[in-house]
C-alpha cells in the first residue's frame, strides 16, 4: 500500500516495540496528524477456538468516557407499548411503520432494539437487516425486555456501542478522540478489552493475541495487554 509523505513522516517516530498501554495511548496521540479531532480506534485480534464461528462473537458495552451519539434508535415493540418507547427516546416506535420503511429499503436508524415476542415478524426482512448489523440479538444486548426498554434506549442514546467480530476474529471499535484526556481512553480501552474477555469467558492471555491503537490519520501503536494495570 502506498502511503502519502505527511504519513510517511510521522511513521518514522512509530514504536517498533509492544509497550504498554499508558505508553501506547501516549505515543498514538504524537502519530495522530489530522487537523480535526480524530477518533482514536482500538483493533483486537481475536484468539478464537477452531469451532466457533467469528461471526458468532457480538456484544455491547457502555465505555465510561464517551460523547453521546445522535444514534437514530428504532424500537419494535407491540402496540401497547409505542408510547412508551416514544417517552423513552425512541426515535421510531410505530411498528407497522417500522416494518414498511424496512420493506421500502428505507433503513433510517443506527440502533434496532425489539421485545423478545416481536422477533418472528422481524425476521421476514433477516435478509435486509442482517447483513447491516441491524438485526436485534440478545448477544449484543438488543433483544431487550419491556420492563428494561425505557433504560437500554437511554444507554445507546448516551454511546452504548454494539461490536462484532470480523470473518478474521478482529474487532475494532473507536475508544475515544485525540482530545480525550489520557486516562479517560485508558479507562474506555480497559473496559473493552473486559467486554471481550468476558464474552469469550477466558483469562486475556488466551482470547486476544494482539491489540492495537490507531488514530484516523496516523500510524497504529501496538500495546501488550498485561501491561494495562
Amino acid at each position: 500500500m502506498n502511503r502519502g509523505k505527511k504519513y510517511q513522516k510521522i511513521a518514522e517516530k512509530q514504536l517498533d516495540k509492544v509497550v504498554s498501554l499508558k505508553d501506547a495511548v501516549e505515543n498514538v496521540k504524537k502519530l495522530s496528524y489530522s487537523k480535526f479531532d480524530g477518533t482514536l480506534e482500538l483493533h483486537l485480534v481475536t484468539i478464537l477456538p477452531k469451532d466457533k464461528d467469528p461471526k458468532s462473537i457480538k456484544g455491547s458495552v457502555s465505555l465510561p468516557y464517551m460523547e453521546s451519539k445522535s444514534s437514530r434508535i428504532a424500537v419494535a415493540v407491540p402496540a401497547h407499548l409505542e408510547k412508551a418507547a416514544q417517552e423513552s427516546g425512541a426515535d421510531i416506535y410505530k411498528f407497522d411503520e417500522l416494518m414498511e420503511s424496512i420493506k421500502a429499503g428505507k433503513i433510517e436508524f443506527d440502533i434496532l432494539l425489539a421485545t423478545p415476542d416481536m422477533m418472528a415478524q422481524l425476521a421476514v426482512h433477516g435478509k435486509a437487516l442482517g447483513p447491516k448489523g441491524l438485526m436485534p440479538n440478545p448477544k449484543n444486548g438488543t433483544v431487550v425486555t419491556p420492563d428494561k426498554m425505557a433504560a437500554v434506549v437511554g444507554e445507546f442514546k448516551r454511546g452504548k456501542l454494539v461490536y462484532k467480530a470480523d470473518s478474521a476474529g478482529g474487532i475494532h471499535v473507536a475508544v475515544g478522540k485525540v482530545s480525550y484526556a489520557n486516562e479517560k481512553i485508558e479507562a474506555n480501552v480497559k473496559e473493552m478489552i473486559t467486554a471481550v474477555v468476558s464474552l469469550l469467558g477466558k483469562s486475556k492471555e488466551y482470547v486476544i493475541k494482539k491489540a492495537y491503537l490507531a488514530p484516523t490519520m496516523g500510524p497504529s501503536v501496538s500495546f501488550d495487554i498485561k501491561l494495562m494495570d
